[in-house]
């Protein structure tokens, strides 16, 4: 007589072979897409959301508080952990959610997780983002539920803000710009996010994309957030290419003084891994931006 293997052997054999994908994945993805991948998590700034460092949390393990207007989200787990994390998404499901913002099991994101910019995104640099994503170490931490109050807590509504604040589709090239300048737009608009903290928002959290860039007082973590499209009195329109060369590369102001809270951290985890060429791609392209005249307001002491 055969004994069919019980239930709980069953149990146990799958989460063996879950625990050993990432493994098997790390040998057998391509090493050159695992290393630009790498380098586009560090340019995408997941380390930052996705890591609590304040606790010395685990590689983008998850659990890193950000509070908003609407409450304190936690950046989910998405190391390949196949319980805690994303270890049982196949790469469609990552497409999804990067493209349109939409769980594996059908659900809507919230839009503190930038897909409106991150539907700009290549095919090819998505591709690479997964390949390195199935490499990071594994980490059994349970993702910490939103503190979000009634109604912004109801994911079905976040169709209707959608329908109203986001667009998908990948990056565009200006052609009438140069390959540098677009190289810089794409980082900005698309991988980098930058409108998504320097771009003011509307009674329901869409970005005014009639003042892109323009800054806000009520930025992440209710930090200032300032202008920084090329007008000359309220942006950055007097900072020369160098100036804005050091602030993405080691923080330091025009004025000698460093870049503190969120963009610190940006610093550090994102512009400051950039290769030189990217940064003056950024650069350049900040610099072609049309200005807009809009004085953030200093928060009071």
């Amino acid at each position: 007589m055969v004994r069919r293997p019980s239930g709980r052997f069953l149990a146990w054999a799958a989460a063996a072979l879950f625990s050993l994908l990432p493994a098997a994945v790390a040998q057998t993805a391509d090493p050159d897409s695992v290393r630009r991948g790498e380098y586009l998590v560090n340019a995408g700034g997941c380390v930052g959301c996705h890591t609590d460092a304040k606790n010395k949390g685990a590689l983008l393990a998850g659990g890193r508080p950000l509070k908003t207007p609407f409450g304190t989200f936690y950046g989910p787990n998405i190391t390949p952990d196949p319980q805690h994390g994303i270890g049982r998404w196949s790469e469609a499901d990552f497409v999804r959610a990067m493209r349109h913002g939409v769980r594996p099991d059908g659900a809507n994101y919230f839009p503190v997780f930038p897909y409106t910019s991150f539907t700009k995104i290549t095919d090819s640099d998505l591709k690479d983002l997964w390949a390195y994503l199935r490499t990071v170490p594994q980490a059994a931490v349970a993702n910490k539920p939103h503190e979000v109050g009634f109604p912004f807590n109801l994911r079905f509504l976040q169709s209707g803000w959608k329908w109203l604040n986001f667009t998908t589709g990948s990056f565009q090239p200006e052609p009438t710009q140069s390959v540098q300048v677009n190289r810089g737009a794409y980082l900005v608009q698309a991988l980098a996010h930058c409108g998504e903290c320097h771009t003011p928002r509307n009674s329901i959290g869409g970005l005014e994309r009639g003042r892109t860039f323009a800054g806000t007082a009520d930025g992440p973590e209710g930090e200032r957030v300032p202008n920084i499209t090329p007008d000359s009195d309220t942006g950055i329109g007097k900072w020369s290419p160098g100036d804005l060369t050091d602030v993405l590369k080691s923080g330091m102001t025009p004025d000698g003084d460093f870049v503190g809270g969120s963009m610190g951290e940006v610093v550090r985890n994102t512009t400051g891994k950039l290769t030189d060429a990217d940064v003056g791609a950024i650069v350049a392209y900040l610099k072609s931006l049309p200005p807009i005249q809009n004085r953030v307001p200093r928060k009071s002491q």
